[in-house]
């Protein structure tokens, strides 16, 4: 069977072999690049199935490699592993190509739920993206807005990546745990109240919504209900 292919790019040496050497127990085929100069040419020789690559490297940073990579290559996906969270180049990724980008430090199972997503939906052709329309309501996760209606609200990114994953998965059950890790790479307990705030806001800015309804499944998680009863 054959296995996936990973395209890691990363110049810190000993990060780099941690995560292949993680990716690699985890069945991927991991192939590396310390730079986005080099990680460009092991792109052309490697074609691999996904790109998971750092911004800043020394002789071409990330978000250049990916721009010629999307030059003739537009569908690979793209994973950014990044310490900026500034929302100016969270934006810049994005519109550069980008699927997901996960902030360092992070844990290796919070980057191998990302790559697995991403390549579920590279494979059954739901290409994604970053800016979702749910009924009345849509989100511009890239530039951290929630449109309902006529309004607009602004986000912060704790609430953006929220709810993003609530309308990639409406009437469905997401649960707290999922949503935690997504957030702060664990699911500790101590998180839980802020998540619970984050959620009380959240619903507070979807109450002006006509068709969406955010529900608490005790227990477990939140449902975005788009049927209301």
């Amino acid at each position: 069977m054959k296995k996936d292919k990973i395209l890691l790019v990363e110049d810190d040496s000993t990060l780099s072999f941690i995560v292949q050497d993680a990716l690699t127990r985890e069945g991927f085929d991991v192939v590396c690049a310390s730079n986005g100069d080099a990680g460009l040419r092991m792109f052309r020789e490697s074609r691999p199935d996904i790109i998971v690559t750092d911004v800043m490297m020394p002789k071409m940073d990330g978000f250049e490699m990916v721009r010629l990579i999307r030059l003739t290559t537009p569908s690979v996906p793209v994973l950014f592993l990044t310490a900026r969270t500034a929302l100016d180049d969270v934006v810049k990724g994005f519109e550069l190509g980008a699927n997901d980008y996960i902030r360092k430090p992070f844990q290796i199972l919070e980057l191998v739920v990302r790559i697995k997503a991403l390549l579920k939906r590279s494979f059954t052709g739901n290409a994604e993206n970053t800016n979702i329309i749910l009924c009345d309501c849509s989100l511009d996760f890239a530039s951290q807005r929630l449109a309902i209606g006529k309004e607009t609200i602004e986000l912060s990114h704790t609430e953006a990546v929220i709810i993003d994953e609530l309308f990639r998965h409406p009437n469905k059950v997401v649960e707290a745990k999922a949503l935690m890790y997504r957030i702060w790479q664990n699911d500790d307990y101590n998180n839980l109240n802020r998540l619970h705030g984050f959620i009380y806001k959240i619903r507070k800015y979807l109450s002006k919504s006509h068709q969406l309804e955010l529900l608490n499944i005790r227990g477990i998680g939140y449902k975005l209900a788009t049927e209301l009863p």
